[in-house]
């Protein structure tokens, strides 16, 4: 190695932990019996739950990745999302978005023939305008119990529609408005083009994350984090919430050779993409130790690994000990 490279690579500083959070299901997934016999859904994907703390207020997180806004903190803010409603034989299944291509142009059609509906019973105007999510002050319907689409979609709509809490009839109020605004779609120039191109309608509007910015509660392995890395939204809300940086991918040649002044926090689609380049950081001494968590049963299990971890036990010393696999890692208890 030239004596240049030599030098630089001893003068980085390692990242003192990098902390990868793999995605749960929640408590319903988990149960033994049918859902029908718990009284309600769970609330929230236990990491929601852990990012935001048990309030899960979504929607004002997910405002500040989407938009420049400023966001009141002790205003409460509901999220409406344009899907699509998959009908069985004899009940609706929520689609997830990232399975019906709504573009930018169709969402904003759609959004302009129903928002005096929605302002009108809302009592506000819209916040913003995103491709996959618009958002508004949640007014009359600050009470809803409500979950989000990732929680909710390939299911069965009925047992995740939006519940009344403390004030009866809110739920039925917002169904009213569901129902009219799923009319209107039923018959405008957008479905009509999207069916031509076999693509499901946009047939119903979803509400979830209704909340305020006073009520999140970030994890303490977010404090001292010089950056968030990740594409879901919330990534991108709390990352300028806390003030720090946010990027949707990571690439390790420029993370391990940039200038950190603390943790990483990565919450990735496929994690396992990862493991060589991050194992190999833990060897190389380029990351002090890894943090892994995870949600065995729906809670938050965290579990320290050092770069001694990393290798098969065994009694044949003289050989070359193997590294343990991405599978071995998240599969041992």
């Amino acid at each position: 190695m030239p004596p240049k490279i030599r030098g630089m690579t001893a003068n980085l500083r390692p990242i003192p932990r990098f902390t990868l959070m793999l995605s749960g299901e929640d408590t319903a997934d988990l149960s033994t019996g049918p859902q029908h016999t718990q009284d309600a859904p769970p609330t929230g994907l236990p990491q929601e739950r852990f990012l935001l703390g048990e309030k899960l207020a979504i929607a004002p997180i997910w405002l500040l990745g989407q938009s420049d806004l400023p966001v009141d903190p002790h205003q409460v803010i509901a999220c409406l999302q344009p899907v699509h409603l998959h009908a069985t034989r004899d009940h609706l299944i929520l689609m997830a978005q990232s399975q019906i291509d709504l573009t930018a142009k169709e969402s904003t059609q759609l959004c302009n023939l129903v928002l005096p509906y929605i302002e009108e019973d809302f009592k506000h105007t819209l916040l913003f305008q995103g491709q996959h999510a618009w958002f508004i002050p949640a007014g009359p319907f600050a009470s809803l119990a409500t979950h989000s689409i990732d929680q909710a979609h390939g299911r069965n709509i009925d047992w995740w529609m939006p519940r009344d809490t403390h004030e009866e009839g809110i739920a039925k109020l917002w169904r009213k408005l569901q129902n009219e605004i799923q009319m209107l779609w039923h018959i405008d120039a957008v479905n009509e083009a999207r069916a031509q191109s076999g693509l499901p309608s946009i047939n119903s509007l979803w509400i979830s994350g209704i909340g305020k910015l006073q009520d999140v509660q970030t994890p303490d392995c977010l404090q001292n984090t010089s950056c968030l890395y990740g594409n879901h939204p919330l990534l991108k809300g709390l990352a300028k919430y806390l003030s720090i940086a946010h990027q949707a991918e990571i690439a390790f040649p420029e993370l391990i050779h940039a200038e950190h002044r603390g943790n990483i926090f990565a919450w990735l689609d496929k994690p396992q993409d990862i493991w060589q380049d991050l194992s190999q950081a833990l060897i190389n001494q380029a990351i002090s130790e890894l943090e892994i968590i995870d949600f065995p049963a729906g809670k938050a299990r965290h579990r320290l690994i050092t770069a001694r971890d990393l290798h098969r036990k065994s009694w044949a010393f003289w050989k070359k000990p193997e590294r343990l696999s991405w599978k071995e890692i998240i599969s041992e208890s």
